[in-house]
């Protein structure tokens, strides 16, 4: 794909800013979402692969407890294998989801989890 520079005003960068997801979102891949350029109408999400093989269902809560904190975080799988924040954010990756709820670097493979308690590197193969 080749690129193209744009020139934006303040207002629609600082726009750009509000709708990133930090450290995922690039100005493209906001810019992208917001015109529902991709080609499903829905970003395709990392949990896709679970749900394709059944360990995970559409609507299915995880949960990230962080006990030191007293923090409970809880998401639903969506039917594209995204996750959905409380507040109605999407996140296109489990670590996307805890980076968006504690502004910080964490690996959600391990920090999210079902009612059961399974990890999600469990449940992808991945211990």
């Amino acid at each position: 794909m080749s690129g193209h520079t744009i020139t934006v005003d303040a207002e629609v960068f600082e726009r750009l800013q509000r709708e990133a997801q930090p450290l995922i979102d690039t100005p493209n891949s906001v810019l992208r979402r917001l015109l529902a350029l991709d080609s499903t109408g829905a970003q395709s999400g990392a949990l896709t692969p679970l749900l394709d093989a059944g360990k995970l269902q559409p609507g299915q809560r995880l949960v990230w407890r962080r006990r030191n904190l007293g923090h409970e975080y809880r998401v639903h799988v969506t039917t594209e294998g995204n996750l959905q924040l409380e507040d109605g954010r999407i996140c296109d990756s489990p670590s996307g989801a805890c980076s968006a709820l504690a502004q910080g670097s964490v690996n959600g493979w391990d920090a999210w989890r079902t009612d059961g308690g399974t990890s999600l590197n469990v449940l992808r193969g991945r211990h």
